[in-house]
């Protein structure tokens, strides 16, 4: 076996390493998991632990190669729910994606329950890992990666067309597509709530409508009509750099991560893509200049090799731009009041990135933001 690692840190809601919500995996626990699982050998030792927060995994070596090991607690994800996501990467595999590889079971599932725990086994994915140590909303290292990143958006979308499996169930840490689509966005979002009653025990003494209906009626003018014409398909939702592995030119070699993965549309999850890639989050407050319209300029000229937009589309995904995490900053804050009991970590994601990151919308480098790519993109 090989020597014990460091001391495990995972990434929190800042940029400081914080200890684990969930414990590493031990060499233990994996050798008793790799033995349900035939076809990945015999554990040989631990590599490195995920500093991802939200669920444990390993890259462990075995006698017959890599894989990684990811562990979910039950109430997260069930072997149910992440048969739903494992059809749809089997689906895009089976169409040429380079998409990880998941290992079977002894029983022919990918994933199965012990305890309080869900376990899944994917081969290791091909490719450099270059950024599996930067925080997830930190950007692309040049804009040759922001471009090559939205050929392999693009590429999945298309792929995506032909997958007709329904919606993903409501869990936490699952994107969703009910609130800005509809007529009534508050209306949903209330609906949103109510179905999560840890999210609604967080909002009950705050003025959350308001604030929602502020944000709203400042950005969500017009977007349920424009959002309407578009068929709604497998997205994958949480586009950023370190959920991509790279080759030495600086190709996208695999996708990886599809844990927030369900149907929305391909403009939602373009427009999230250039949210998470294209403007410094992490920043925010420091008085800079956090946007990057260049890389999110390059993104979408990638994007737009494979798949037409429109000058009418272009201008819906900056539309979407101050809205687009909406649904995801609620499944964080249900999250954190009901799963994990951090309560601090649920105010991080109410105050700085729902309202924080909608309301820097209204700033003039923000303004000149969107007026770039749209420029940019219909010159």
């Amino acid at each position: 076996m090989s020597a014990a690692l460091p001391a495990h840190l995972v990434h929190g809601m800042g940029t400081a390493l914080e200890a684990p919500t969930w414990p590493a995996i031990t060499t233990a626990e994996a050798e008793g998991v790799i033995g349900r699982f035939p076809g990945a050998g015999r554990l040989v030792g631990l590599r490195w632990h995920s500093p991802r927060p939200f669920s444990a995994a390993t890259l462990l070596q075995t006698s017959r190669g890599e894989f990684l090991l990811k562990r979910h607690h039950r109430r997260l994800r069930s072997p149910e729910d992440l048969a739903q996501e494992h059809a749809f990467v089997a689906h895009l595999r089976a169409a040429g994606l380079p998409v990880s590889e998941i290992i079977m079971s002894a029983d022919r599932q990918g994933a199965f329950a012990q305890g309080d725990w869900t376990y899944e086994l994917h081969r290791k994915a091909p490719g450099i890992d270059l950024y599996r140590d930067r925080l997830s909303w930190t950007p692309f290292l040049s804009n040759g990666h922001a471009f090559t990143a939205g050929v392999a958006l693009a590429q999945l979308h298309v792929a995506a067309r032909t997958f007709t499996a329904p919606t993903r169930a409501a869990r936490p840490l699952v994107a969703s597509f009910t609130i800005l689509p509809s007529p009534d966005p508050l209306a949903a979002a209330e609906a949103y709530v109510a179905d999560r009653p840890a999210l609604a025990g967080y909002l009950a003494d705050k003025p959350w409508r308001r604030e929602l209906g502020r944000l709203f009626a400042t950005f969500g003018d017009g977007l349920p009509e424009r959002l309407a014409g578009h068929r709604t398909l497998w997205t994958h939702n949480d586009w950023h750099p370190s959920n991509l592995m790279w080759t030495a030119d600086g190709e996208v070699a695999s996708i990886i991560d599809f844990g927030l993965a369900t149907r929305t549309s391909a403009l939602h999850d373009l427009a999230t893509a250039i949210e998470r890639t294209a403007i410094e989050w992490l920043r925010l407050g420091e008085g800079a200049d956090i946007a990057q319209p260049d890389a999110a300029i390059a993104l979408l000229a990638g994007y737009r090799s494979i798949v037409a937009l429109d000058a009418s589309e272009i201008e819906t995904v900056v539309r979407l731009l101050p809205l687009v995490h909406v649904e995801f900053a609620l499944s964080e804050i249900d999250y954190f009041a009901g799963i994990v009991s951090a309560p601090q970590d649920a105010a991080i994601a109410w105050h700085d990135y729902l309202i924080g990151h909608a309301e820097w919308f209204l700033s003039a480098p923000a303004r000149d933001f969107g007026s770039r790519i749209m420029g940019a993109a219909t010159a």
